[in-house]
Order: structure tokens, then C-alpha cells, then sequence
């Protein structure tokens, strides 16, 4: 039988509630990508050039520490992997959780939360750093989704 992950990394709690949501409605794992070092506010002021966040994203060879990996990657064959659209790509925390865990032969699923763009290139940039994975399309699941709008949206993405 197939298991799946829902890991997440969520910077202000957008992403945390559709990532519960999305766990709950599919049965999958939780997982929550936690930076070693916690983000400040000033931290995600992308308008700020010197901001955390903003050297972060100026540098492709970044990778912020994550304080914990998954357990038992093993165990899962489909992992969503969710986070906040940073420049139109995942942010680099979540390049860091898919280095650290070996996806080799899974299926990878990015959703993302945005206030004004798509995923943008990050499905691109995802399989570049997981070869061995089969990255999807995935897509935005913004505002509130319900349950049957969940799974919905994740059975018509594993059908692509």
C-alpha cells in the first residue's frame, strides 16, 4: 500500500494550515521542516537587500540548517513537499530538507502558498537536486481548501 509525507516548511503559518489540511484529507504523515535557526520577522523582509532571506534566495549554494530529518523516508512513496513561493521558487530551506533525505524512486509533489505568482521554476529546480525523484507539477493551494477540493487536486496531480 502507498504511504505519503506531507512535509512543509512555513514561514508566518499559511503553509502549516494547508499542509495539516492536506495530510488530514489524503492520510499522509506530517512533517515539518523547522530551521535550525528560527526566522525573524526582519529575517522575511525580502524588500530588505541585507534580510536573511534575501541573501538566502541571492545564493543558489545556500542551504539554511533544518533542526530534524524524517525518520524513515523508506517508509513513503509519494512526498508533497509544501512552502511559501520565495522569488518564485522554493526557498532554499527546502532545497536543504531534499539534499538531506534520499528520494530516490519516490514521487515528489511541491505545493505552494503565494500571495502573487505560481510555482514558478521550483518544480524544475526540485528534480535537479532529487534526480532519482519523479517531480510533479504540483501547485498552489491557496486560501482555505476544503477536504474534497484536497483530495481532488491530489488525485488529479498523481494522474499527470
Amino acid at each position: 500500500m502507498a504511504k505519503a509525507l506531507v512535509a512543509y516548511f512555513s514561514a508566518s503559518g499559511t503553509t502549516a494550515r494547508v499542509a495539516r489540511d492536506l495530510a488530514a484529507a489524503t492520510g499522509a504523515d506530517l512533517f515539518e521542516i523547522v530551521p535550525e535557526v528560527p526566522y525573524e520577522r526582519a529575517d522575511l523582509n525580502w524588500r530588505d537587500k541585507a534580510s536573511r532571506s534575501s541573501i538566502e534566495m541571492n545564493d543558489e549554494a545556500a542551504r539554511p540548517a533544518i533542526a530534524g530529518t524524517v525518520g524513515d523516508m523508506g517508509a513513503y512513496d509519494t512526498v508533497y513537499v509544501g512552502f511559501p513561493v520565495w522569488w518564485y521558487v522554493e526557498p532554499r530551506i527546502v532545497d536543504t530538507f531534499l539534499e538531506a533525505h534520499d528520494l530516490s524512486g519516490k514521487t515528489i509533489v511541491p505545493f505552494a502558498t503565494s500571495g502573487g505568482s505560481g510555482l514558478g521554476r521550483a518544480p524544475e529546480r526540485m528534480q535537479a537536486l532529487v534526480p532519482g525523484a519523479r517531480v510533479l507539477s504540483g501547485g498552489l493551494l491557496n486560501g482555505r481548501p476544503s477536504q474534497a477540493k484536497l483530495v481532488a487536486w491530489a488525485e488529479k496531480t498523481l494522474e499527470a
